[in-house]
């Protein structure tokens, strides 16, 4: 188990070994937004300030230095995200937003 905080550092969040970090991200209230759930697309890339990830497979999407793919990534280490409740919101939810 890890905990994630965010960047208010109002929320600890914890997830387990197995959990999806996109998933857990949205249930507890933070819209990132996403398209295709597999790292193909980056569409969920976020900021990560402090901690380790990994991935089972490399993305196919580019990921910068400092972001991660919430999608896909598996947690390595207490995170620290720049992510706010207010600023990300599903592209399920923007109807003007067009990734490609």
């Amino acid at each position: 188990m890890y905990n994630i905080f965010t960047n208010n550092r109002d929320d600890i969040l914890t997830i387990q070994d197995n959990e999806n970090l996109l998933e857990t991200l949205e249930d507890n209230g933070y819209p990132v937004a996403y398209q295709c759930r597999n790292g193909y697309c980056g569409a969920c890339r976020i900021t990560k300030l402090s901690g380790e990830v990994s991935y089972d497979t490399p993305p196919l999407a580019y990921v910068g230095a400092s972001e991660i793919l919430p999608c896909c990534c598996k947690v390595k280490t207490t995170l620290v995200l720049d992510i706010d409740k207010n600023t990300h919101k599903s592209c399920e939810e923007d109807n003007d937003s067009d990734l490609f």
